[in-house]
């Protein structure tokens, strides 16, 4: 699993991937989106090896394609999506990869407004509602980041915060109760994990 020093050397710093993001993001919400290269010379370049910027874990949501509201193109983001952007171990182990082998420079933990998922568990939290197979299983992680929220505000707004809460804990998550593999990057400045929380009718991504 060793990648080569040039490798981390031809990656942006973690502060210079998230500035890239940004201005991407910010193209985006001004109908001035960033022009991917997707030509064959591209695809026969990433054939070789790919070495995204950096890491998103989101949400399944089809309102919420990483690729787009950051104006990315092939190669450039190693995305982990699961409905609700929690991970299981198949997603870890794909997030670590990303920073051990990849050399990535930054973690996004990309939430959104009015996730199905977080409304299912806010849903059992509240309503002591019940969901079939494995959909039950999936939204048990959300929990506690809806019983988090409830602390703080009405049921009206408890979905909006459970979002908020379940990226705060994901990303405390990477940054502190996960594999030395991702904490000693982190240590050294060569690693960074930061949360955000995209909003599906303005494309703002907001940053937290």
């Amino acid at each position: 699993m060793a990648t080569s020093v040039n490798a981390l050397a031809n990656q942006p710093t973690p502060d210079e991937a998230l500035q890239l993001l940004v201005s991407g993001n910010n193209a985006f919400v001004a109908d001035q989106p960033l022009t991917s290269d997707l030509s064959r010379e591209r695809r026969l370049a990433l054939a070789e090896g790919q070495q995204p910027f950096a890491t998103l874990v989101g949400c399944s949501d089809s309102r919420v394609g990483p690729e787009q509201l950051f104006g990315a193109g092939l190669g450039e983001l190693f995305i982990v999506r699961t409905a609700g952007n929690n991970v299981d171990t198949a997603g870890m182990g794909s997030i670590e990869y990303s920073v051990a082998v990849l050399k990535v420079p930054l973690i996004v933990v990309l939430g959104h407004e009015k996730c199905g998922a977080v409304a299912a568990a806010a849903d059992v939290v509240t309503k002591d509602a019940r969901f079939p197979g494995s959909i039950a299983r999936m939204i048990e992680p959300i929990v506690p980041a809806v019983l988090a929220a409830q602390r703080n505000v009405g049921e009206a707004q408890l979905v909006d915060a459970a979002v908020e809460e379940n990226v705060r804990r994901m990303v405390e998550r990477l940054q502190k109760f996960s594999e030395p593999m991702l904490i000693e990057p982190q240590e050294r400045g060569e690693l960074k994990v930061v949360g955000a929380v995209y909003e599906l009718a303005t494309g703002q991504v907001r940053w937290l």
